[in-house]
């Protein structure tokens, strides 16, 4: 199952007048309130929906959930139609950071049952490259019809993640300062998981934000110890990690999601962590 498609190929589906649905992702670490649909109203690909990930992606954050919960599945399901999701629909999810963001979409939307679901590869910026035209302002949908049920896609929870990591191989998938607990920016606490792997994402793009072709990712997963073993993936919040599946996807590599991430691991003070690089 394809996981990402081109800037040229959106492109002659728009031209050619296939429907395709396009959400624009518009959301980065440390974003306030408001600031990725500003920044979406100011310039986005002509026919996108704006997403907003903390509201709609996300159910609200606790110190027992983490900071970006799964939403409630009725409530995802609600927030598709409103983006004009049909059930027979090519959905393409794009960003303006290499799809760390826009992954998150295109994780639900294979949870509840939807296969038709695509990263745009290189996201806003590939776009750009190509000189193709922007639009402003908001776009309207109308109602769609997507039936969405969850649970499709693999997931570890917080009481099986420790077993995990001490059989199989978990990533993780932050930046590596952040997996050694030589910095902490939005968590209490610092460090990692005990016996998880440090594989930050951004490792799985090119320069010019797109990721690696499947063979290099699948050279960079093996050498990790994807080679055979069952694999997770957790992040800060779980969003990042939507994007290593991804990339583990294209490789050729199932894996689940450890949905609450660090940001639910160390607000459970019980909980071991670790610190320093990997042994």
């Amino acid at each position: 199952m394809r996981t990402l498609m081109d800037v040229q190929t959106l492109r002659e589906r728009m031209i050619s007048g296939r429907r395709t649905v396009l959400l624009d992702v518009r959301w980065k670490l440390g974003d306030g309130q408001g600031d990725g649909q500003r920044r979406y109203r100011q310039a986005h690909i002509p026919g996108a929906v704006y997403v907003d990930l903390p509201s709609e992606l996300a159910s609200a954050p606790s110190a027992a959930g983490g900071r970006h919960p799964l939403p409630e599945p009725e409530a995802f399901r609600e927030a598709a139609r409103d983006w004009g999701i049909n059930n027979d629909d090519v959905v393409v999810a794009y960003d303006e950071n290499g799809g760390l963001s826009a992954a998150r979409v295109w994780w639900l939307l294979r949870d509840g049952g939807f296969d038709s679901v695509y990263l745009l590869d290189g996201g806003l910026a590939a776009w750009l490259a190509e000189g193709y035209e922007l639009d402003s302002g908001d776009e309207l949908a109308s109602l769609g019809n997507v039936e969405l049920g969850s649970g499709r896609m693999p997931r570890l929870e917080l009481d099986e993640v420790l077993d995990f990591a001490g059989t199989s191989l978990l990533l993780d998938a932050r930046a590596a300062e952040r997996y050694r607990g030589e910095l902490e920016p939005v968590d209490p606490r610092a460090g990692h998981i005990p016996g998880a792997v440090s594989a930050p994402t951004t490792k799985n793009l090119a320069r010019g934000g797109q990721f690696l072709p499947a063979a290099e990712l699948a050279a960079r997963f093996k050498d990790l110890g994807a080679d055979g073993r069952d694999v997770a993936v957790y992040c800060g919040s779980g969003i990042n990690a939507a994007h290593q599946i991804a990339a583990l996807a294209e490789a050729g590599i199932d894996a689940a999601l450890f949905p609450g991430s660090w940001s639910q691991w160390c607000g459970h003070p019980d909980l071991p962590i670790a610190t320093g690089a990997e042994p």
